[in-house]
């Protein structure tokens, strides 16, 4: 889908991955209290690198003004989970978040989760899954829902207010139990079993605390399967990620992403606002759709990418392009002429596909988008985006939103602090 952003690092970067561009995929896994079905991660956009430096062997720091894994040019695979809490105890959630704060750094350095005792009548402080395997870049990035800041925890006068409710969009059929939760957990890395494993850990240390309430993994295309660093598809076959905003420029992401110390409150300075929404393809109708009706739907040609009656993928729109007989060449109702938005609004987007077999009811597949975005306010970015998306989209034929979330991902941590300190 449009509107996709390059994520950035200032690192040493290989061209895919100063080019690469958000996209679609899926795998399954099971995980949790609520035995929530997850899948797989997908391809994703990366300019330039910015503000997160990769030291050797693919090790990103866990600790910085910002939190790792929003602007960082994105991964291969991800594995996202919710947590719902289940203390009551403030005292317990800054434990929590304490505890996380030290394995995500022993984890982001390719290490194990803890020391291990040495005692063989104790469980093993790590799952060791991952023994023996590189760091493989990865992230690991925390933010809070609006139920955070119920009466729980005497947080409720804390509650940023750009951490809305999202309304109801048309095209949504939102499901519960792919929605919300208390703190989200949003893990990446090159390797699907490096990030699963550091979910699986932080879970482990959650209990007593919080228990998972949803996982979704997805993907996109790795470097071996293309090393030229094009723009990867979606799985609707299209290009995905033209236009995404250039993070790697400090007054971009500032303007775009990060909350500033002048927005309310204060605490958020240096985060994000997190939307994440599960968004299924009807894939079979897809497939028999023309492929004029296809490029009609996107505004874009499906084999270049470029705009229709362009030639090239990063040719201008211009959205004003009449036809021989006075129609516009780009349908106003297209995905691209509406996401476009007229230039004015923007987000940074970070998505990735899934998918997860067969939808038993159907028979048909249960595959989608994965869709993240970053904002610095989302009443301003996201939500006027897609109610307009919502209205009138061509691609809302072929889509349906069944998970929610909006999150406020927390500033970073400086080493002996901790993620969320700004706030407890």
């Amino acid at each position: 889908m449009e509107n996709k952003h390059p994520a950035s690092d200032n690192t040493k970067l290989t061209r895919r991955e100063a080019l690469k561009l958000a996209g679609v995929g899926g795998l399954g896994l099971i995980l949790g209290a609520t035995g929530m079905k997850s899948l797989l991660p997908s391809a994703s956009t990366s300019e330039k690198a910015a503000a997160t430096p990769v030291l050797a062997d693919g090790i990103i720091p866990f600790y910085g003004k910002h939190q790792a894994g929003i602007i960082t040019p994105m991964q291969d695979f991800i594995c996202m989970g919710a947590f719902d809490l289940t203390t009551t105890s403030l005292d317990d959630v800054r434990k929590l978040f304490q505890s996380w704060t030290a394995a995500a750094a022993r984890l982001t350095a390719g290490q194990t989760v803890d020391e291990e005792s040495g005692s063989p009548h104790l469980p093993p402080a790590d799952t060791g899954e991952s023994a023996g395997l590189n760091p493989m870049r990865l992230t690991i990035t925390f933010g809070l829902g609006s139920s955070f800041f119920d009466g729980r925890f005497g947080l409720a006068g804390k509650r940023p207010a750009a951490l809305v409710d999202l309304p109801r969009f048309n095209s949504d059929e939102i499901r519960k139990e792919w929605s919300d939760g208390d703190i989200v957990v949003q893990v990446c890395a090159n390797d699907p079993q490096v990030a699963f494993h550091a979910l699986r850990n932080l879970a482990r240390i959650a209990r007593g605390k919080a228990v998972l309430h949803w996982v979704q993994e997805g993907f996109q295309r790795t470097g071996a399967a293309d090393p030229s660093g094009s723009t990867p598809r979606n799985l609707m076959g299209f290009k995905d990620g033209t236009n995404n905003p250039q993070v790697s420029d400090p007054a971009v992401a500032n303007e775009i992403v990060w909350v500033q110390p002048s927005d309310e409150p204060a605490w958020m300075a240096g985060g994000s606002y997190m939307v994440m929404r599960r968004i299924r393809m009807r894939i079979e109708v897809w497939d028999r759709s023309a492929l004029d009706d296809q490029e009609n739907t996107f505004g874009r040609h499906r084999d270049s990418g470029a705009p229709l009656g362009k030639t090239n993928e990063f040719d201008d729109l211009e959205l004003d392009r009449k036809d021989a007989n006075g129609n516009p060449v780009i349908p106003a109702n297209s995905h691209v002429a509406l996401a476009h938005m007229d230039g004015k609004v923007k987000i940074l987007r970070r998505g990735y596909s899934y998918s997860s077999g067969l939808d038993a009811r159907t028979g048909q597949l249960d595959a989608g988008l994965l869709f993240i975005c970053f904002n610095r306010d989302p009443r301003k970015q996201f939500i006027p985006m897609q109610q307009k998306l919502a209205s009138v989209d061509l691609l809302n034929e072929y889509i349906t939103h069944v998970g929610s979330g909006l999150y406020a991902c927390l500033p970073g941590a400086s080493e002996g602090g901790y993620i969320g300190d700004t706030l407890f």
